[in-house]
């Protein structure tokens, strides 16, 4: 039976649920190594996990940038890992068109940030009933993000949850403002905070996207403690060769010490 989605949209409602992987299905055998050694983690320590990968990246700097495999291909893969191992499985799409095909793979439909706005995309995937999960754009306030959420409501989709992943500050860096935690759970819906992408530095002059990963787990356990629901964390095996947000990925090998981290000021929190 495939694990419930997690609908977890008070503080005090056990334990934070953890959305992770990679930033894009590069390889099958990539993709179900992070899986299988998240899996492990979040077992352990009994978070709630949806397993995380881009089956197509269409918000490039370049125009020679990977972007897939293949849409039929990495789908695949994604329903693949779904099958196998019973759990949730989320994906974004960037057009309504694609808010069918991708909802037959996963469980959750993510909402890229620079296209939070987008009605028809929102429309189309409230429409397919798959939890959808909206990221604040760079350029919104948190308040701005109810307009987004009462879209997919209008629609007919209650399953709605808010990804807070840093606002623009300036040129080529983004700042996260942890009072939008609270603000948008106002809106009664779970909020996730991004914890890789909020530490991209976008739109460098080399046309590839910079970060600052060692501030993830600064960002992580701030988030908690300002009570996000759900903790987004892009991790990989070998950042450094990582086919896309390589620059501000969580190297595989230390996220269950984070995790482990979070798991205490949860407690305290609780």
């Amino acid at each position: 039976m495939l694990q419930q989605i997690p609908n977890l949209k008070h503080t005090n409602s056990g334990n934070f649920f953890l959305i992770a992987g990679p930033c894009v299905v590069e390889t099958e055998e990539i993709v179900f190594e992070i899986a299988e050694r998240v899996i492990q983690i979040a077992a352990k320590l009994a978070i709630p996990y949806i397993f995380k990968a881009s089956y197509r990246k269409a918000n490039r700097s370049r125009s020679d940038s990977f972007t897939g495999i293949g849409d039929e291909k990495a789908l695949e893969i994604l329903g693949k890992v779904r099958q196998q191992y019973q759990i949730p499985v989320t994906t974004d799409i960037h057009l309504p068109h694609e808010a069918a095909q991708a909802a037959m793979f996963a469980d959750v439909l993510q909402i890229p940030a620079f296209l939070c706005r987008q009605t028809d995309l929102l429309t189309a995937a409230a429409i397919t009933g798959k939890t959808v999960n909206i990221k604040k754009g760079q350029f919104l306030s948190p308040q701005a993000m109810q307009f987004a959420i009462d879209k997919v409501r209008q629609a007919g989709n209650g399953n709605v949850w808010v990804t807070e992943r840093g606002t623009t500050f300036g040129y080529n860096d983004l700042v996260v403002d942890y009072r939008s935690i609270p603000i948008m759970q106002n809106f009664d819906v779970p909020v996730v905070l991004d914890c890789t992408h909020s530490l991209q530095q976008p739109n460098q002059n080399s046309g590839v996207t910079g970060g600052l990963p060692h501030l993830i787990a600064t960002i992580a356990r701030a988030g908690i403690a300002a009570g996000a629901n759900g903790i987004f964390i892009e991790t990989h095996p070998n950042p450094e060769k990582a086919k896309s947000d390589g620059a501000n990925m969580l190297h595989l090998s230390k996220l269950e010490n984070l995790l482990e981290q979070l798991v205490k000021i949860k407690q305290c929190f609780s």
